[in-house]
């Protein structure tokens, strides 16, 4: 059996449930949890040992956008999108809260890469694994 809708949905009959908070379960909440964020942090900002220049963006930022793109497989223009258009996304590459805008020029994700460096790409997921395995270990 099949029911046609009364009509076309409009965008302002649209209702947003954003008062609830995130689901835990879901993968990039769930993943955020095991990336060590301070010592990546710690890490990134010895690469910028001056106060000189225009300020970075955090190292979550960069290096999650990083993840979700080769998780994804986009391009960094798709990326981008994703995660404005994401509230999971949002919160996995640092945001406290949503934001219906972009959180940075696709053109930066070409920064974010020669920033980390091909090295330091490989040491985050070496990391994640790491941390992964001992959490598998010990539930074993």
């Amino acid at each position: 059996m099949y029911k046609k809708p009364d009509d076309q949905l409009s965008i302002d009959d649209f209702m947003l449930s954003f008062e609830e908070k995130l689901r835990a379960d879901n993968r990039w909440v769930q993943m955020a949890k095991i990336i060590p964020w301070e010592r990546i942090e710690n890490d990134h900002a010895k690469l910028f040992p001056n106060n000189i220049g225009q300020v970075a963006k955090p190292a979550r930022m960069a290096s999650d956008s990083l993840i979700i793109k080769e998780k994804l497989k986009q391009s960094d223009e798709e990326t981008v999108q994703q995660i404005a258009e994401n509230p999971f996304l949002q919160y996995f590459i640092g945001f406290k809260e949503y934001k219906q805008e972009q959180p940075f020029d696709p053109s930066l994700m070409v920064r974010f890469r020669k920033r980390f460096g091909l090295d330091g790409i490989s040491a985050i997921n070496e990391l994640i694994m790491n941390i992964e395995k001992e959490d598998h270990d010990d539930t074993d």
